[in-house]
């Protein structure tokens, strides 16, 4: 029982450190590119973007690196699911969404074939390394052309000023710190969610979609409610719909490269995996293409969805 505990205590502590060093790498970013003069949409897109889903990246890897490739993947479908379920049903019951921007319906779209584009891997059954070549260099071409509407539109992005004094060593000494502590809290996390699972007789894909994806969620969870509590809808939407992109084509491309391809479990094809990523991310797109309201009931709604959804993981889990 001890060692359970230790487990425990692992992800706990692992949780807290891939959380800090997400937030003092990104707030340690935005210093600096205020000393580099860089324009607020281009760190909206990259450093901000990529900062906030370093903490699933790092635990990717980590578990790719631990041979424990259906944590890897099992975190990223499971963090997109709690994205859109959990994290934008909390933000709706905070407050109302404005009518969705053209670069909302966007971003939703290209979720969509990224998700499609993932599914055709997962019945594939393996992300090989060209596959995840391929992934990154969607991402990459689509950034850049988000980068390219959004200065021909005049955008100046949405990121807020950081509460680091406007230091430039210490906001480095900040982006350091971040680094460590999320490479280190990725170790810890992946080494207690495989003990765990290993203990309690629980594959390693059920515990990447829940308790890795979860934890690693709790990011955006934060960032999100208050961009709900402000009434700033797009941003709360933006905000998911790019980290659930950033899940699929860069967390699994960099993934499938650094480990020279990796297999797919068939689970991962079950109903409880890409399938539940493919419809939820397809609900909330037909909210915003229809320009349906994300009311407070719907809010309910899908946090009850969510629910239901970890109820019946953990019952797969156990038996």
């Amino acid at each position: 029982m001890s060692d359970v505990i230790m487990d425990i205590i692992g992800i706990l502590v692992g949780f807290i450190l891939l959380m800090s060093g997400g937030e003092s790498l990104v707030q340690g970013a935005i210093r600096i590119s205020d000393q580099l003069k860089v324009p607020k949409l281009l760190v909206g897109f990259t450093v901000v973007a990529i900062g906030t889903s370093l903490p699933e990246l790092a635990v990717a890897l980590e578990a790719v690196r631990q041979e424990a490739a259906e944590i890897a993947i099992g975190s990223v479908i499971g963090s997109n699911v709690a994205n859109v379920m959990l994290v934008l049903g909390a933000a709706a019951i905070m407050g109302s969404f404005d009518r969705p921007e053209d670069g909302v319906k966007r971003d939703a779209l290209a979720v969509i074939i990224a998700t499609v584009i993932f599914l055709v891997f997962v019945f594939m059954g393996e992300v090989s390394m060209i596959g995840g070549i391929f992934m990154l260099t969607i991402l990459i071409l689509y950034i850049a052309y988000s980068y390219y509407i959004g200065m021909k539109h005049g955008d100046s992005g949405d990121l807020e000023d950081s509460w680091l004094p406007d230091n430039m060593y210490l906001a480095i000494l900040a982006c350091f710190l971040g680094g460590v502590m999320i490479w280190f809290g990725a170790t810890i996390l992946v080494s207690g969610a495989t003990g765990l699972a290993e203990k309690f007789g629980i594959s390693e894909a059920i515990i990447g979609l829940t308790i890795v994806a979860l934890g690693t969620s709790l990011p955006e969870l934060a960032v999100t409610v208050v961009a709900g509590l402000r009434g700033q809808g797009g941003v709360a939407i933006g905000n998911i719909l790019g980290s659930n992109l950033m899940n699929i084509l860069g967390i699994i491309g960099t993934s499938a490269i650094v480990s020279g391809g990796m297999i797919v479990g068939s689970q991962f094809s079950e109903f409880y995996g890409i399938w539940m990523v493919l419809i939820t991310s397809g609900f909330v797109a037909f909210l915003i293409f229809r320009e349906i309201n994300i009311s407070k009931n719907l809010g309910f709604f899908m946090i009850s969805t969510y629910i239901s959804y970890m109820a019946y993981l953990a019952y797969l889990g156990v038996v």
